[in-house]
């Protein structure tokens, strides 16, 4: 927060579990109260545990889906009053699990393939309020991880055609672009932000 407004920009911070309705409407509330207006939701909330799917209980079955894509759901009503106001944009950042596969990720990769339709059909819904829906899905990203995190299996088997990893600001880049209006007429779509590691659509 502190570098957005040492950059000139604004900012806010507000804690919610996005998994919980009432808590997604107050963070919308909360920056309706601070900016007075939404012009663009980013549904990122995710929870990427691995477990063998014969371990797997219905209980943590439901914590990432609950987070992943019920929380992009919650948050998507909370803010949609907002958006219809000046017809925004909704981004769903999706994951390449979902799209190559991997072990011991049955429920992250079926929250993750559940934005995808969950992007198709809001596009659909909510083109009469000129407010688009993209997903984004963010390949092998170097980001800071701890020390005790196990690098995802699909990681290892899908490498970028660049040889490097991506950044943070490449993903962020992507975000930008569908959410300004050079992205106006871009909505429904599944983009792929992977230096190649995933070719499909």
């Amino acid at each position: 927060m502190r570098e957005i407004e040492r950059a000139g920009g604004k900012a806010a911070a507000h804690a919610g579990d996005v998994a919980d309705a009432k808590s997604a409407l107050m963070l919308a509330e909360a920056a309706l109260s601070h900016f007075k207006r939404i012009d663009i939701l980013v549904n990122n909330a995710a929870v990427r545990a691995e477990k063998p799917f014969e371990q797997m209980s219905y209980a943590g079955w439901r914590a990432v889906l609950d987070v992943t894509l019920d929380g992009a759901f919650h948050c998507s009503k909370a803010c949609l009053p907002a958006l219809k106001k000046n017809g925004g944009s909704i981004v769903n950042i999706g994951g390449m699990s979902a799209h190559i596969g991997s072990k011991h990720r049955v429920h992250v990769m079926t929250a993750k393939a559940g934005l995808v339709g969950f992007t198709r059909g809001l596009a659909h819904d909510l083109a009469a309020d000129h407010i688009t829906a993209n997903c984004v899905v963010p390949g092998a990203i170097a980001t800071a991880r701890p020390a005790t995190a196990a690098r995802p299996a699909h990681h290892l088997t899908h490498g970028t055609i660049t040889g490097e990893r991506g950044k943070p600001e490449d993903v962020a880049a992507t975000v930008a672009f569908l959410a300004g209006p050079g992205g106006r007429f871009i909505t429904g779509q599944t983009i792929h932000v992977s230096g190649g590691a995933f070719l499909g659509s």
